[in-house]
């Protein structure tokens, strides 16, 4: 299992109360990971497009999280569709996020 990286980590604490981090990183490790489908091989970077998705259709919402990885295990070119992170292999490094309301 991979472990999270720090872009992720970053993503994780500018859209989740501190008292969610440790939740939402044990879903994108158990969940959202090398646990999906042709991603086996992927180190904690390659794995980023994937978790920033998810991540990305939160918006900070645990609730939305779930869906999201669902969705990912589902086929996860749904997720990156829907992100709008499919166009382009690094559209996800371009992502700032935004604060939740």
């Amino acid at each position: 299992m991979s472990e999270l990286s720090e872009s992720t980590w970053e993503k994780v604490r500018a859209l989740f109360p501190p008292a969610h981090h440790q939740a939402v990183a044990d879903l994108l490790l158990s969940e959202c990971g090398n646990n999906l489908p042709y991603l086996e091989n992927l180190d904690k970077e390659g794995l980023e497009r994937y978790r920033f998705a998810a991540l990305k259709m939160s918006n900070g919402s645990l609730t939305r999280l779930r869906e999201a990885i669902e969705l990912a295990k589902s086929d996860w070119r749904d997720l990156l569709v829907a992100a709008g992170f499919a166009a382009s292999a690094d559209a996800h490094k371009r992502w700032r996020v935004s604060k939740p309301k």
